[in-house]
């Protein structure tokens, strides 16, 4: 039997419900810790673990990136009705801490006397692998969604700069390549590049029926479509969908089959990248201090269950279910479990958002408002009105950063591949500094480090979140105390408290805030600030009608102008 090096294995639930589990499994050494070349398998590895863990974690924090409190919601068309903007996701609360531990072991040691109870345990492979086909079609189609879009966004980007430093952007309604100018605001038509595509491909010059055909593709590509469903009795729903994420959907289903079917362990492992990856959108602790001891929890259960139990390892090995990562060499084979990468993971994410959120903090105005106060007199009956100035914060709009991948790539100079680029408004806000993220990541990666060098020095298996927890929390922690902002650590959540707008608030004379005079609610603002009587706008109620759908599935696309309607203009 194949000797493994494990850096950490872990049975896990479905991350759906935020139950994840950390072990280890045995191991066989090498036999000196620096005998490198004799080891350069299981260095490979090893690097091959710890690279495809911080991969997923730094995709999985970008696409956990959303509408921070600090920023104020998008601008929408007058003419269009204002659509019910998306939720902050309902995170982990303070009793989490207690419970996540305790359900991990209850859920633990049911399946280790289950095994044992079946000593076979192939049966309970089949059942737990069913279930995890079924839940994993929803992660690996996200994941196969936004892997698609990405790769559109590589080969149609919305904009891309030449090597001239020229910013072109591509106009699907000409069906052509419109020159911006430096400051965004004029635009000439580039006559010599007439294709979809950028780079040199730009200037090919191809026969209009086949140059057409490449822009209705890239426009059928990144169109945005509008899914409605309708069962009456039970509601009715409607999504925004593109042609990949349907694409990807059923990739997800035919690979969730053949794993079904086979078992291979390289599907194993796309399943497992899918499970972690979701995961970063559907749990979240609200708070650095929940966070933390959401944890420090596990922290606890992953070294109980490792060192003074046999349940974690025994599950770990028993079950050939996708709750792992699995690596295989010459001769050798390293695991990590999915929860060595999810636990930490979500507190990473959450620390790229503090930055997000700490960037667009930096960009509220506060500007004075009067504020106009009645004092009434009891004897005379007499009311005086009392006005002093305050300050009114004012957010700024928040910019998507989805999907600018490939116009990164496209704008960014050649002589500086690291670079941010700041060609577009949505490139530039995507350029927001990220200390406390890169602290985390580097955090990640000490913790991996010291996970496999005590591998390799007690030669048995360790539990990854011993050395990871410390690691990146105190990573974040640190970075903060360091920084003078362990305060804002503090103040930072996104339970929504911090999601308002039109605050009133006091200044000192260094312009830093003080307190909070009152906010601006239904119209009004409260704490004495006079009423805001300009009308609004108010979504005219349904009409009923005589008929209504009893079953509905329709598919929408907006419409587009027509050339010659752009010409007539």
């Amino acid at each position: 039997m194949a000797s493994q090096q494990n850096a950490s294995t872990a049975p896990m639930t479905n991350v759906t419900n935020a139950t994840t589990h950390n072990g280890t499994a045995p191991i066989t050494s090498p036999q000196t810790l620096f005998g490198l070349p004799a080891e350069w398998d299981f260095l490979i590895l090893t690097a091959q673990v710890t690279l495809s863990a911080m991969c997923i974690i730094w995709l999985g924090a970008n696409s956990s990136l959303r509408r921070p409190p600090s920023a104020a919601p998008p601008k929408k068309d007058k003419d269009k009705k204002r659509e019910k903007e998306e939720k902050f996701v309902e995170g982990f609360v303070a009793t989490d801490a207690i419970m996540m531990p305790i359900l991990a072991g209850c859920l633990l040691v049911g399946l280790y006397y289950l095994i044992k109870w079946m000593e076979d345990p192939e049966l309970l492979n089949k059942i737990i692998r069913t279930y995890m086909s079924l839940m994993s079609v929803m992660s690996l189609g996200k994941l196969s969604a936004d892997a698609l879009h990405l790769l559109t966004s590589l080969v149609f980007p919305a904009v891309w700069m030449d090597g001239a430093g020229k910013l072109y952007e591509l106009d699907y309604v000409r069906r052509q390549q419109v020159l911006l100018g430096g400051d965004d605001a004029t635009e000439t038509v580039a006559q010599d590049k007439k294709t979809p595509f950028p780079g040199y491909l730009s200037a090919v010059k191809l026969s209009p029926k086949l140059n057409g055909f490449f822009w209705e593709v890239r426009h059928l590509l990144t169109e945005e479509w509008t899914l409605r469903l309708a069962m009456h009795g039970l509601g009715r729903t409607k999504l925004k969908i593109k042609l990949n994420d349907m694409i990807g959907f059923n990739i997800a289903v035919l690979a969730t089959i053949a794993y079904f079917v086979t078992g291979l362990p390289w599907l194993s492992n796309v399943l497992g990248t899918a499970f972690s990856y979701s995961a970063f959108t559907l749990m979240s602790p609200t708070s650095f201090a929940i966070g933390t001891a959401v944890l420090a929890g596990l922290f606890v259960y992953d070294i109980v269950m490792v060192f003074y139990t046999p349940y974690m390892i025994t599950v770990a090995t028993k079950l050939d279910v996708p709750i792992k990562l699995v690596f295989t060499g010459s001769g050798r084979s390293s695991m990590l479990g999915l929860g060595d990468i999810v636990v930490p993971g979500i507190f990473i994410a959450l620390a790229l958002r503090f930055d997000h959120w700490r960037h667009y903090e930096k960009k509220i105005k506060y500007e004075p408002t009067v504020l106009s106060t009645e004092v009434g007199n009891d004897a005379s009956g007499q009311t005086t009105t009392v006005t002093e100035t305050k300050y009114r914060s004012v957010k700024a709009p928040y910019v998507n950063l989805q999907g600018q991948w490939g116009n990164r790539l496209w704008t960014t100079r050649l002589t500086r591949p690291f670079s941010q680029s700041t060609a577009t408004p949505a490139l530039a806000a995507a350029a927001f500094p990220k200390t406390y993220f890169y602290a985390c990541m580097g955090g990640y990666a000490l913790g991996m480090v010291l996970t496999l060098i005590m591998l390799l020095v007690f030669k048995q298996g360790q539990p990854a979140l011993l050395y990871l927890v410390p690691c990146v929390a105190g990573a974040a922690w640190l970075t903060g105390a360091v920084r003078g902002e362990l305060g804002l650590m503090c103040r930072f959540t996104e339970d929504g408290s911090l999601d308002t707008e039109d605050v009133v608030v006091e200044l000192d004379g260094e312009g830093n805030v003080i307190k909070e005079v009152g906010k601006k609610e239904e119209g009004t603002v409260s704490g004495g600030v006079e009423k805001d009587r300009t009308p609004r706008d108010k979504e005219a109620p349904e009409i009923p009608r005589g008929d209504y759908s009893v079953f509905l599935i329709s598919l929408t696309a907006p419409r587009q102008p027509r050339h010659a309607d752009v010409k007539n203009d």
